[in-house]
């Protein structure tokens, strides 16, 4: 309505001057300026004068807008959004110019109180976490941003620049801030009278034309001594469960050995020592001691693997290894044997001997869930997926693993087998870890499993 207004007040000044200069033209076609000289001016000067005054209203009219507009736009470039422009005063398209404006400047005030309560949202919540979290700019060394929780876990009172950190322990500056740490390291930072772990990731962003780096530090040293402590008491638990095995027959033999060599030590002829029964308590002895010693032996073998010899594998070479080595065994049990891949150039940085292990250990576990199956089959395929991640699955159609024994697989020396080691599994997982990678196990009872390698 307001523009319907400005456009037809715009279009009677054009043509009040249209008028005007047809009028002033007609008069200098017909006036006689030499003989009625006082009639021409007489006509003249009143035209002259409303051309005058049209051009001069026309002018102010158009440029009356540019004027609210040039004030308007100064305000915003001065973020001055508390400014109020009049609506009750004025021609009515002004009026009209200043309700929009001022619906921007309320728009622009919504806007930034929004902001700003999310950034105190925000920067409460980062001040709140036990994650410590520093932005810095990396060509001035400024911190744009820091949490009290990275000032604790690095024990300093404040920091205004990284440098300060440079200065004053170099160490810890060149871990924390001279590395790279995009997928995230364990690190340990020395402090006035201990140490710490902590898990580090960092990551560079921009703001216009500066470049900034975040680093994320995650005190992780409580759940690390936590997590040890269970996994000692798991295995104290299950070593116990496995040497009181072996002890408790051994102890028992010995003891009946023992009151049979007294009682024929003492009467020799009514409890004379049956020489056979001697030789098979000890033999039995001599058996359960080379079980505690195999137990041994398979427990050292579980923790000898700390170190990798990592190098860039065709994952295709990878399998043929695999399928020349197993093929055999598997073709005389009837069991079908797929690799697949997505890409045939797919490749992965490992340890090719340990990986093998792997996978042979999980190829055979699937070849013994497939034994009961009237068609056996296990397919091993390999995918690349959008983040860069490489997972190899194992998957077999057997019957599944029971749901009371999942949670259990991974436990050293667990082992549903007759003559199971149960140091497998355990050993594919440290195996995983040691490439920083994970195991993950998907299984149905009744239908099969499948395990996957995550790179």
């Amino acid at each position: 309505m307001a523009y319907r207004k400005y456009k037809l007040a715009l279009l009677l000044r054009v043509a009040i001057l249209f008028l005007a200069l047809l009028a002033l033209a007609i008069a200098v076609s017909f006036l006689d300026f030499k003989n009625d000289l006082p009639i021409a001016v007489v006509v003249i000067v009143p035209i002259v004068s409303i051309i005058l005054l049209s051009v001069t209203r026309l002018y102010k009219f158009a440029i009356r807008r540019f004027y609210e507009m040039d004030d308007f736009f100064e305000s915003v470039k001065y973020r001055d959004f508390s400014r109020w422009f009049s609506e009750k005063s004025g021609p009515q398209d002004i009026r009209e110019l200043h309700k929009g404006f001022n619906k921007v400047n309320e728009t622009f005030k919504r806007i930034n109180k929004e902001k700003e309560t999310q950034h105190l949202y925000l920067q409460k919540i980062l001040e709140l976490v036990d994650t410590g979290i520093v932005a810095y700019n990396t060509e001035s060394r400024r911190v744009l941003w820091i949490n009290d929780s990275f000032k604790k876990i690095l024990d300093i009172p404040s920091l205004k620049s990284i440098d300060f950190i440079k200065d004053r322990k170099p160490k810890m500056y060149a871990d924390i801030f001279e590395s790279n740490h995009v997928k995230g390291n364990t690190i340990s930072i020395d402090r006035a009278n201990s140490k710490l772990k902590v898990l580090i990731s960092s990551s560079l962003f921009n703001i216009e034309e500066d470049t900034f780096k975040l680093i994320v530090l995650q005190n992780i040293d409580d759940t690390l001594n936590e997590n040890e402590a269970q996994a000692w008491k798991k295995l104290l638990s299950v070593m116990t469960h496995e040497i009181m095995n072996s002890i408790a027959p051994i102890s028992s033999l010995a003891e009946t050995l023992q009151e049979k060599i007294k009682l024929s030590i003492e009467n020799s002829e009514e409890q004379p020592l049956e020489i056979n029964d001697l030789e098979l308590s000890i033999e039995s002895i001599r058996k359960r001691s080379e079980g505690l010693m195999k137990f041994a032996k398979t427990y050292r073998g579980l923790n000898k693997i700390t170190t990798l010899n990592a190098s860039k594998v065709k994952v295709g070479e990878l399998f043929e290894n695999i399928s020349n080595l197993l093929r055999p065994s598997l073709d005389d049990k009837n069991v079908e044997l797929y690799f697949k891949l997505n890409t045939s150039s797919l490749q992965i940085e490992i340890d090719s001997y340990l990986i093998e292990q792997v996978l042979i250990n999980l190829i055979l576990n699937a070849l013994d869930a497939v034994k009961t199956i009237e068609s056996p089959k296990i397919i091993i395929h390999a995918k690349k997926d959008i983040n860069g991640q490489v997972t190899i699955k194992v998957v077999d159609n057997g019957m599944g693993i029971p749901d009371e024994i999942a949670d259990k697989i991974f436990i050293p020396f667990f082992s549903t087998k007759k003559n199971g080691s149960g140091i497998g599994l355990p050993l594919c997982k440290q195996i995983m870890l040691l490439h920083k990678g994970k195991i993950q196990v998907n299984t149905i009872e009744g239908q099969g499993t499948a395990i996957s390698l995550v790179f």
